[in-house]
């Protein structure tokens, strides 16, 4: 038979074929002794041909083959694909094959060998091992991680549940249970609202892409509501569940809604008494003027000097009037569909206050293409019209200028009121924006202590802060910024 299967190779241009075959390629008779051994075989295991020809294929140590050699095996089906074994480098390592054999026939039909085709997948069982290890590693960590998670959310009172991708509870911790009782393996839509079906507002799909969302619910089971924060949970499979950590905000929107109904409450008294108080001071200013005009002559200095104070003081209070009634109206005026320009409100505040600008030489610039705002036009005006009043009371007397100039940036609208007088020291930049604090440097000015607070109430309102700094060289910078703002 040897015979014949040393013909059947001579009868085929072997040598040259082998060459081009990237497999390492062995053929043995059915003494299992290697009759053929190509150069990719050589390659992979070191033994060339001159050493290997001739020996029984038992020398290579083959695990499992030195157990079981599956070639000749009657019980065995040919060919066999895709085995694994090992054999001994002629450096002595053992190197790691996949294996596809048959067994080769002679023209009657006769078993006159075999061949084995091979290729070295070592780094790759390396490989495999490796990741192996890392995923057995990285379960181990996983499963530690959610043994510590459960641990801290049986520790909250905040409820807390974690749901599959089949929408199942799977977890609960002890606050839950004591509300809920024990639902796990029930559909989470059920459990916490109740329904059906799934929710319409489900953050599953948004989860599965690794998101965190928050939502406010009220919990039938309960009647009360709760901001719900959903979190993605890894799994050591791979996958991924939703997190869901429920707090009770029942009191905290309870008194939010009192807070704005004292608010509101409080805006209305103030208005109110205001418009009350201010009726009144029209004939008081009104007699004033009248006694001082047609009766001035025949009055002593004390009486003409009381006359001025009443007069004086009823301005004084007219003024402070209109600046409550102002804030007081803030936050009631709904917030326009159109863009307000800038520049028109400036141009209407630098008119009302013509007279002021005049008597105290001020100088103001004000730059061109201003952003518009999405702010009422009537607060814009309230806005500007006290920060230049405060320029003009306080900075002017040192220096003339004031700056006004905007720039939408990619997060906010943001203004600047620029003068050039005495600045505002640090301690009081913030004390100066509260209602009826005055800063040092208005000892000496006339003034309600309501104009920069009013600022501050518009600008918070419409998602904005105000707050002052230095000017390169001295003086004060006001900043307004107007948050959300940015596509106008």
């Amino acid at each position: 038979m040897e015979s014949q299967l040393n013909s059947f190779i001579s009868a085929y241009p072997f040598e040259k074929l082998m060459k081009t075959i990237p497999t390492g390629l062995l053929m043995v008779n059915t003494a299992m002794e290697i009759v053929y051994w190509n150069d990719e075989a050589e390659r992979i295991t070191g033994y060339p041909a001159s050493e290997i020809v001739g020996k029984h294929c038992s020398f290579l140590e083959g695990v499992p083959c030195n157990k079981h050699c599956g070639l000749f095996g009657v019980k065995t089906a040919k060919p066999i694909t895709g085995i694994g074994c090992s054999v001994i480098h002629r450096d002595g390592q053992r190197v790691e094959l996949s294996k596809n054999i048959d067994l080769l026939y002679d023209a009657d039909g006769q078993v006159i060998g075999g061949i084995e085709a091979f290729v070295d997948i070592t780094r790759l069982k390396e490989l495999q091992d490796n990741l192996k290890r890392e995923v057995s590693k990285r379960t181990v960590e996983l499963e530690h991680e959610q043994r510590n998670l459960g641990a801290v959310l049986d520790g909250m009172t905040d409820l807390a549940y974690i749901c599959t991708e089949d929408y199942e509870i799977s977890f609960m911790n002890r606050a839950m249970l004591e509300l809920f009782g024990e639902v796990r393996d029930r559909k989470c839509y059920e459990v916490m609202h109740g329904l059906p079906r799934i929710c319409d507002d489900c953050p599953l799909p948004e989860i599965k892409l690794g998101n965190n969302v928050r939502q406010e619910r009220r919990l039938p089971i309960s009647g009360r509501t709760y901001e719900i924060i959903h979190s993605p949970l890894a799994q050591t499979d791979g996958g991924v569940r939703k997190l869901g950590v429920c707090r009770d905000i029942t009191e905290r929107l309870r008194n939010e809604t009192e807070l704005k109904q004292a608010n509101a409450d409080l805006d209305a008294f103030v208005a109110t008494v205001s418009h009350d108080l201010r009726s009144p001071l029209t004939p008081l200013i009104g007699f004033s003027e009248f006694l001082l005009e047609q009766y001035s002559p025949t009055l002593d200095e004390t009486a003409i000097s009381c006359l001025q104070e009443i007069e004086l003081t009823g301005r004084k209070m007219q003024v402070l009037l209109e600046d409550l009634l102002t804030l007081a109206r803030v936050g009631q005026v709904p917030r326009p569909l159109t863009p307000v320009a800038v520049c028109r409100v400036l141009d209407e505040v630098r008119q009302e206050l013509a007279v002021q600008i005049l008597r105290t030489k001020a100088r103001i610039e004000i730059a061109d293409n201003l952003p518009a705002l999405k702010v009422p036009e009537s607060l814009l005006v309230d806005l500007f019209r006290n920060l230049l009043r405060n320029a003009l009371a306080y900075a002017v007397g040192m220096n003339p200028l004031i700056e006004i100039s905007g720039v939408r940036l990619d997060d906010r609208v943001q203004f600047k009121v620029v003068d050039h007088g005495p600045g505002v020291p640090d301690a009081e930049k913030n004390r100066i924006f509260e209602p009826f604090q005055r800063g040092s440097a208005g000892e000496q000015v006339s003034g309600t202590g309501i104009g920069l607070a009013t600022v501050r109430k518009i600008v918070r309102f419409y998602d904005g802060q105000v707050r002052v700094t230095e000017t390169y060289g001295g003086g004060a910078t006001f900043l307004i910024d107007f948050f959300g703002e940015a596509q106008g």
